[in-house]
């Protein structure tokens, strides 16, 4: 053993002390103990191989990450950034030395420990892998390996999420737990707390890929999962929305590749993946927060604490004082929320390579994107723009939570704006409908109050660009449930879905919805996520059996069930045409048709059978004579007036 210290010792002590704490020095230190008795080449070897690791370490701790982690060959952009992470790495200098790549520029920054290589990735470049030299004069050479790899999305053949989908949301942590093993990981901050509403309830990827199986029986074809990425913060990280490490999956959710089994799993079943991204905020205990890069890489960072106003109409304000606009697109939503400065260019490149990174790796069937309008927006432009230029069909939803159709409509892709402003954002939730939703249902219907509400905010759709696009939903994870809105009045609750399920757009269903899941009594985001029945051993309810459900949660998880799959087999839902007629006594009458079909929905908030003269709909009706009732699965003749069954929806399939 004293020929193995000296040799340590030579090394330095502060060395030494480093590599002890890695798990693999303490094997090898414990292999060489056991074969001391060996030959005197033997140790040698022993030796010469430990010295070996040793300097291996030694180049692994100058480099602590290089971000993106690999990257792709045959992109449309050539070019890929890497942000270079380690003690003093600004101090060296780059080298390669491959046919498929050139170094284009380098770049220090304030930080030392930061570094920025440029690569340009040749037009006919192969996978492969190669090295990185990092010297320091005549001093000292690290060699880092990095990895172009092949593509995994065909972008001419890619699908997206579209009218013809319906999106279970989830939130992961509150879903199901699929992996006890993974509830409470050494290191991270927050460990598993089920009894605390805003604690970690342990949910995870393997909880979700077990219910694979019930979201398909469901009818849903698209899964949305509130953010997966870690966030190790040190309390109310369920959410996810705290990113900590842009390149990593959340290990009390599962690991990266548990993800890629979970979306290639759901692909097997015909549901595709949406995954949910942040680039306005991350959290602060991210780890770039400890060793910032630039003075610039935060808003407000070396200022006192300024929080957004919020003022979405700021932005488009032609009157708007310039310090509004400031604080509304630099602000942080809260004091844990770090606000990212995307004029810093590279911050700008980080984030966008990170989207793209993930399409790319996860195959994505696509994005929704938080709070969509705090970013700046020119950020947002080059953002949506340069995904489009790599994956021309694929689509991104955002976050506008405002109601006011014309705020919606000015991110969307296509609109003429009149201070120029233009996106590549294909499309956006549609939270003017779901802010009135239940209210219009609710209300008494007099002048311009209950359902004339509905008929005027869909009569705005001409200032969208493209309204079919739009995300359209009776509540989320940031909202009341549907249920709890109506006042868990179940017919008011068959009467909102069925017009998110058969209006213009692209659905989206909370998971629990189907069970009739509700915040009673408060407003708590931790009860709104409330944990799902059966997703956890021992649970009294089971939403996937139906053990311990109500009789009424049970007829309404079998009712949306019908609904949704047979707005599946609807092309007519998914891409055909819209018209609507005023509604009149209580009754709101819309249709949707096309060249071969034609679908008549209608909504009755009367308390008792109401008789619908049939005159006023002869355009759309014809002079066709019945009709089948889809909800009682019967046929029924089209007389002058039909009888409409009390405080309900009807859906009636025109028979030619």
């Amino acid at each position: 053993m004293k020929i193995i210290f000296k040799s340590v010792l030579l090394l330095g002590g502060r060395l030494f002390c480093m590599i002890a704490n890695i798990l693999e020095a303490k094997k090898i230190l414990s292999s060489v103990v056991s074969v001391t008795n060996g030959s005197s080449k033997s140790f040698s070897l022993i030796n010469y191989l430990f010295l070996l690791f040793l300097s291996n370490a030694l180049n692994a701790q100058a480099i602590n990450r290089v971000e993106p982690p690999f990257w792709y060959v045959g992109m449309n952009n050539p070019t890929v950034q890497l942000l270079v992470y380690g003690e003093n790495i600004g101090d060296f200098e780059p080298q390669i030395k491959n046919k498929n790549v050139t170094l284009e520029k380098y770049q220090s920054v304030e930080n030392n420990n930061y570094l920025f290589i440029d690569l340009i990735i040749k037009e006919n470049a192969k996978p492969c892998k190669f090295n990185i030299l990092f010297k320091n004069g005549n001093k000292t050479t690290i060699k880092k390996e990095y990895e172009l790899k092949p593509r995994n999305v065909n972008p001419v053949k890619q699908t997206s999420f579209s009218s013809k989908d319906v999106i279970y949301l989830i939130t992961p942590d509150r879903f199901a737990n699929g992996n006890t093993q993974n509830d409470e990981i050494t290191g991270l901050k927050e460990g598993l707390n089920r009894k605390e509403d805003f604690g970690r309830h342990g949910g995870d990827i393997q909880g979700i890929i077990d219910h694979l199986d019930y979201i398909k029986e469901m009818g849903f074809t698209a899964i949305w999962l509130n953010p997966i990425l870690e966030n190790d913060q040190p309390k109310w990280s369920y959410h996810g929305y705290s990113t900590t490490d842009y390149y990593k999956v959340d290990p009390r959710f599962g690991t990266n590749e548990d993800y890629l089994t979970l979306i290639k799993k759901a692909k097997e079943k015909g549901l595709g993946v949406i995954m949910d991204i942040i680039v306005n905020h991350c959290g602060d205990e991210h780890w770039w927060m400890k060793d910032l890069p630039t003075s610039d890489w935060v808003n407000y960072q070396d200022e006192p604490y300024q929080e957004t106003n919020h003022r979405k109409f700021s932005l488009l304000d032609p009157y708007a004082a310039p310090s509004d606009r400031k604080v509304m697109t630099e602000g942080w939503f809260v004091p844990t929320m770090p606000d990212l400065n995307q004029r810093n260019e590279l911050m700008n490149t980080y984030l966008i390579q990170n989207s793209i990174w993930w399409i790319e790796y996860a195959n994505l069937y696509g994005i929704r994107q938080d709070t969509y309008s705090y970013p700046f927006r020119e950020f947002m432009t080059e953002w949506t723009c340069a995904i489009a230029n790599e994956y021309p069909n694929f689509n991104i939803v955002g976050e506008e939570w405002v109601n006011d159709a014309s705020i919606i409509a000015y991110w969307q892709e296509g609109k003429q704006n009149k201070d120029g402003y233009t996106s590549c954002l294909p499309s956006l939730m549609d939270f003017p409908t779901t802010l009135l939703l239940a209210e219009a249902l609710k209300e008494e219907e007099v002048w311009g109050k209950g359902l004339i509400r509905l008929y005027e905010n869909l009569g705005k759709d001409f200032i969208y660009a493209n309204p079919e696009n739009l995300v359209i939903f009776p509540d989320n994870h940031d909202m009341s449930r549907i249920f709890t809105q109506v006042n868990e009045d179940y017919d008011l609750y068959k009467m909102a879905l069925t017009y998110i399920l058969t209006m213009r757009g692209i659905p989206q269903i909370y998971y629990g919805t189907e069970i009739l899941m509700h915040n009673r009594g408060t407003e708590s985001h931790g009860v709104i996520r409330t944990d799902f029945p059966g997703g956890w051993q021992g649970d009294a309810q089971n939403t996937k059996t139906q053990k311990g459900l109500k009789t009424q949660q049970i007829e309404a998880q079998n009712w949306l069930k019908n609904l949704i799959n047979w707005r599946n087999n609807k092309t007519v839902i998914h891409t055909g045409k819209l018209m609507h007629y005023e509604p009149q006594k209580g009754v709101y009458v819309y249709f949707r048709y096309n060249e071969t079909e034609t679908v008549m929905v209608v909504l009755n908030k009367n308390n008792e059978p109401t008789e619908l003269n049939l005159d006023r709909f002869k355009l759309n009706l014809g002079n066709n004579k019945t009709a089948f009732d889809v909800f009682n699965q019967k046929e029924i003749e089209l007389n002058e007036s039909i009888i409409l069954p009390a405080k309900a929806p009807a859906i009636f399939e025109i028979l030619n």
